[in-house]
């Protein structure tokens, strides 16, 4: 970026945990001018400003942030400063606040000497594009993950921000131990008679309802949560349907975040993910895709996501990515875990073959696990339940195929809705539904809050409470689960197969005999 005496705007690739926050902060420290900083979400701002005091010197009158609910008056414009926002703040056309308009006004009126995207991929989004031209800056820096999207924009950012300087390769770093080292499996859950029946019958929309909610996906699921939280990992389940990710939340007593827990709500849940060894899981839909610094999480588990998304696919990989302690059972060579849970002989699985390329291509292989070669025993868990498979299946075929979307969260924020920037904070309450609403057909029964949906865990027999009324499900032992799994695995491109589960699978070594 730095070189004969000047700064050149353009585009840094590293992967998620490799350092591009501090890739930014020393970008900033070295040309010593204004700086705005915009990321996706007022999580991710909260992170910025929290990295900024730690490894600056910065003075807290001269860090600020702008999003929905802190708006600061910026410093003099004869002095420097750092202002961090989101993409949604700076774009939104709408009318604003007067708070918010002055602010406006004096970012628009004051050059700046550096303009940094974080997850810089959004930035070529139509909605996104007026920024440049709101903010005068001499130098422009894109930092992510993963420069791909699935239109045709992503080539607009050469002349948007500029050229790609730096790009790091993902495999060197995790040998020089810079990255975890991250067994990534693809399970293939064979959806029950039932299901699969009515799958081959009914149309598109009750179709990708229908593997999402595949009863052997939420098994294995649970019965993987249930063996790391007893391994004392720190698991996040992913899925981009809210009726499956509260639904499954829910039943097995787990927290979660999706579109409507409000940022306070958010960086609380984190904070304790993060610190507390009570713990250990979290549910969270497309909003935990991108920009949220969860370093102590070494498995992620996802049963549901944007059909063919390669970017998506490689920043729910990045979750786990920060580096890691050695692996801890003898003969193991993975410090993290990466399963995505496909229902078989379903569209789901090309989806999946799409979405792996990215993956792929910086040099990872996935490795195919049958869910029946895991000693999974379905009368001991709780979506092995039949009369709770019909209720599913009974709610799946009444739902309304006219669903606009699967889901209520956005993971492109230039999709997001605005209105929270004008000061509408937005009220949330709960409101009896169906399934059917829960897959977009009504947005009231979407709006719930994190806080009540959570109330009354501390009642339940085998609950830990936790402060704040959180609580999580007690830690259950691997020694119920039958003996260790055996049979073949076959292998796609980009996966390895033909041994057996144990040998393809590190992480069932020493699941029983151990003490």
């Amino acid at each position: 970026m730095f070189s004969n005496g000047r700064a050149r705007s353009g585009i840094i690739v590293l992967p998620c945990g490799a350092g591009k926050t501090l890739t930014g902060i020393t970008a900033a420290c070295t040309l010593r001018k204004s700086v705005m900083i915009l990321t996706t979400s007022a999580v991710a701002v909260d992170q910025w400003r929290k990295q900024f005091e730690e490894y600056t010197t910065i003075d807290s009158s001269r860090l600020l942030t702008l999003t929905a609910e802190t708006k600061q008056t910026l410093w003099p414009v004869d002095e420097a400063g750092v202002l961090v926002s989101t993409y949604t703040m700076l774009a939104f056309s709408g009318r604003r606040s007067l708070a918010a308009e002055r602010i406006m006004q004096q970012i628009r009126e004051r050059e700046w000497g550096l303009l940094i995207f974080d997850e810089v991929q959004f930035a070529p989004a139509p909605a996104f594009r007026r920024i440049n031209d709101l903010v005068k800056s001499h130098c422009r820096l894109g930092l992510t993950a993963t420069l791909v999207r699935e239109d045709d924009l992503i080539k607009d950012l050469q002349w948007l921000i500029g050229p790609k300087l730096f790009e790091a390769n993902w495999i060197e770093l995790q040998d020089q131990g810079f990255l975890a080292r991250v067994s990534c499996q693809e399970v293939w859950c064979p959806m029950t008679a039932d299901f699969y029946r009515e799958y081959l019958r009914c149309s598109h929309a009750k179709q990708r309802k229908l593997w999402v909610c595949n009863p052997t996906k939420l098994m294995t699921c649970e019965w993987l949560l249930r063996y790391h939280e007893a391994r004392g990992d720190k698991i996040l389940v992913f899925s981009d349907n809210v009726f499956a990710l509260l639904h499954t939340a829910k039943a097995l007593n787990r927290p979660f975040i999706y579109g409507q827990v409000s940022a306070v709500e958010r960086v609380a849940i984190l904070n304790k993910f993060k610190h507390e060894s009570t713990f250990n899981s979290l549910f969270l839909s497309k909003v935990g895709d991108n920009a949220i610094d969860i370093p102590c999480a070494n498995v992620v588990i996802q049963i549901s996501f944007n059909f063919a998304s390669r970017r998506q696919e490689a920043q729910r990989l990045g979750r786990i990515l920060r580096a890691k302690p050695q692996a801890g059972d003898e003969g193991e060579n993975f410090n993290a875990f990466f399963y995505s849970l496909i229902s078989k002989d379903t569209l789901e699985m090309v989806y999946a073959d799409k979405r792996q390329q990215f993956i792929i291509d910086q040099g990872y292989a996935y490795k195919v696990i049958h869910s029946r070669d895991l000693p999974m025993q379905p009368d001991k868990l709780i979506y092995g339940d039949p009369q709770r498979q019909r209720e599913i299946l009974t709610d799946i075929l009444a739902s309304d195929d006219n669903d606009k979307t699967l889901d209520d969260d956005e993971d492109d924020p230039s999709r997001q809705v605005l209105s929270a920037v004008a000061g509408d904070r937005g009220r949330f309450f709960r409101v009896n539904s169906n399934l059917g609403d829960g897959w977009g057909g009504s947005e009231e029964c979407q709006l719930e809050s994190f806080g009540e949906s959570l109330r009354g865990f501390g009642d339940a027999p085998h609950v830990q409470p936790l402060q704040g009324g959180l609580g999580r499900l007690a830690g259950d032992g691997g020694s119920a689960y039958g003996a260790r799994p055996g049979g073949r695995g076959g292998g796609r491109s980009g996966r390895s197969g033909g041994a057996d589960a144990t040998s393809m699978h590190p992480l069932f070594r020493g699941l029983h005999g151990k003490k």
